[in-house]
């Protein structure tokens, strides 16, 4: 067993519940040594490459994770993936304990016919893409039909929808890729239609990115009254609800008493509707819709539907975790099972791996910080399991492995500010592994 003090603790993912973790760590009074395992060259998650790039403020949260990067006890190895580069049981020899915050990691499907069809997408692949994702950088979306379609009440959709309504001088300022800026220039999409299937009491996005669609420079926000007609168990519901709900239904209804003003594009949304099919013989043609009803808070399905016509449809309605190799998992609630973040002594878990994808970048602050605090608790008990000779370098240099340490990330980093200083954008990203990695050893 491990006394308490010297603890050398591996955090697989460098997201925020990675980098939340790791500062509680480093600030202890064990004497922690961190070592953060990331598959990208890239550190941040997807503060880098999921929130959306009109929203620089948001990113600006990276700079208090780039304090704990420079702490002398935490080093940072990107471009090593686990379960190919490194596994389970290799780091639980190395390390006194090992903290998994590696999200989740792939979308829901919506389970109906059609939703294989050429234009039908998740929406977090048009989010890698706009992004600068390395992985996704191959995908072509097809931009050329007047409706989008978007399922889903969440952030993710909206900022779907934003972006597709972005004007040309509202995206030459942000760090969008140059390949999605020239597609969502030369668009052909005129109306994005939000579907979700509760009401909007129920709506899970957040009144920031509600409010702002009333601001873009090149679409209308169009939301039918009838819509807002709540039913009497919502307007109990929003009676009682946070704030921030009642400002959502504020927001939405000073958008049914506008007057549409005739912009080049429009936004729609709509509530108490699910999709049952999508329709097309080579491709998204249309959308099936049903309208539903609420009863006790869930969304049931009536006998009234519609079809409407469309060329794209992106599904936002939730991520989810996917097993790692050799660390336990709920197939149920796709989430490693822990008490707290705690799986085992030694073993831990951060952030939606942990809790499921709820929350906003800062909810993972109080997440991570609990999983540390069962961590030291372990470590004062004398319940960490002992580490074996080795290290991490010494295991990557034998399998061949080329690291990209925090050095290389701070030359890619370079890199891409230098790119946008001219052009007066934060940055332009490098989007490939090769020039990332080649930019990484410029260090």
């Amino acid at each position: 067993m491990s006394s308490a003090a010297n603890l050398r603790v591996a955090i697989v993912g460098s997201g925020p519940a990675g980098f939340y973790a790791a500062a509680a760590l480093l600030s202890s009074e064990l004497g922690v040594e961190v070592d953060m395992i990331e598959r990208l060259p890239t550190p941040w998650g997807l503060v880098r490459l999921g929130v959306a790039p009109d929203h620089p403020n948001i990113k600006a949260v990276s700079r208090a994770f780039e304090k704990t990067a420079l702490n002398p006890g935490f080093r940072f190895f990107g471009n090593v993936e686990f379960g190919r580069d490194v596994e389970h049981e290799e780091l639980m020899r190395l390390y006194n304990a090992v903290v998994y915050s590696v999200g989740a990691q792939t979308d829901r499907a919506l389970g109906i016919p059609g939703e294989d069809l050429p234009g039908s997408w998740p929406a977090t692949a048009f989010v890698a893409w706009y992004n600068g994702h390395p992985d996704f950088q191959e995908l072509s979306f097809d931009l050329s039909g007047e409706r989008a379609v978007v399922i889903g009440n969440g952030n993710v959709a909206l900022d779907v929808a934003r972006m597709l309504a972005l004007t040309p001088e509202e995206l030459a300022p942000t760090d969008t890729t140059d390949e999605a800026i020239e597609a969502i220039n030369e668009s052909g999409i005129r109306e994005i239609l939000v579907v979700g299937r509760r009401g909007p009491v129920q709506a899970a996005w957040t009144p920031v990115e509600v409010g702002e669609l009333g601001e873009l420079a090149g679409a209308d926000v169009i939301v039918d009254p009838a819509d807002l007609e709540l039913d009497p168990a919502s307007e109990a519901e929003l009676a009682q609800a946070a704030p921030t709900v009642r400002r959502n239904v504020d927001h939405l209804r000073e958008y049914a008493a506008r007057t549409p003003t005739g912009k080049p594009r429009a936004i729609r949304l709509r509530f108490l509707s699910s999709p049952v099919a999508l329709l097309g013989e080579e491709k998204v043609e249309a959308i099936e819709l049903v309208r539903n009803k609420l009863v006790g808070g869930r969304a049931v399905t009536t006998d009234e539907r519609e079809t409407i016509t469309c060329g794209l449809v992106f599904r936002s309605v939730g991520y989810q975790g996917v097993p790692l190799p050799g660390v336990p998992f709920d197939e149920h609630t796709r989430t490693i099972p822990n008490e707290g973040g705690r799986v085992e002594p030694g073993l831990y878990a951060a952030g939606w791996i942990k809790r499921g994808p709820s929350g906003v970048i800062g909810t993972n602050k109080k997440d991570a910080t609990e999983t540390v605090a069962l961590l030291l608790e372990d470590a004062r008990a004398g319940k960490l399991p002992s580490r074996k000779a080795g290290t991490l370098e010494e295991l990557l240099t034998a399998k061949g492995v080329e690291a990209v340490m925090y050095a290389g990330w701070e030359a890619i980093d370079r890199t891409e500010r230098a790119a946008g200083e001219p052009h007066g954008r934060p940055r332009i990203k490098l989007c490939s592994w090769e020039s990332l990695l080649e930019a990484a050893r410029t260090k």
